[in-house]
């Protein structure tokens, strides 16, 4: 074989890996960095993570999953948070409880309790309320920067922390509760 066959063989394998790396980027799944410590003890500073960008073109949210979402006053950055509420859902805060529909979640995975409150708010169609686990120190949507997060804005579903490798494990609701699963 010549090594102008050789040179074009590389060149072709070169241009298929990119145009796999574009598809799936684009429409399957992208790396993740958290920044900071809003989701603190589930996610850390730092961590790497896969995003599910798929899920989401076959079914809606559902509360506890950890989403990476463009943030709304900005959209050129990206936050990650819990689903806490889904379109109709009532949620409050009070006495560094939340409230969903009335009921009192049960929140393992915070380190704290929440301090403030937040007036019970009904969640609007195509939107979330999304709370970040470490709720005293959350950019989340009992902000009005925030807000209802619509679902145009969300990249995908965190699936896989990958980095550190000390860590490695799939992303779940780490004790989420939901108390109207059936």
């Amino acid at each position: 074989m010549s090594w102008k066959s050789e040179v074009w063989e590389f060149v072709q394998a070169i241009a298929i890996a990119a145009v796999l790396s574009f598809f799936i980027i684009t429409f399957v799944m992208q790396s993740f960095v958290v920044e900071g410590s809003s989701m603190y003890p589930t996610l850390s500073d730092r961590d790497r993570l896969f995003v599910n960008k798929f899920i989401y073109r076959f079914r809606e949210p559902q509360r506890g999953e950890i989403i990476v979402f463009r943030y709304p006053a900005d959209p050129s950055r990206n936050f990650i948070k819990r689903v806490i509420g889904i379109p109709g859902d009532r949620v409050a805060v009070s006495g560094g409880v939340v409230y969903v529909n009335g009921v009192p979640l049960d929140e393992p995975y915070i380190n704290e309790p929440m301090r403030g409150t937040y007036p019970e708010r009904v969640v609007p169609k195509n939107t979330v309320f999304v709370l970040g686990d470490n709720r005293n120190h959350s950019q989340d949507s009992r902000e009005p920067s925030v807000g209802f997060v619509p679902y145009e804005y969300i990249v995908g579903e965190a699936f896989v922390r990958y980095w550190p490798l000390t860590r490695l494990s799939i992303v779940d609701s780490a004790g989420f509760v939901d108390p109207f699963a059936e």
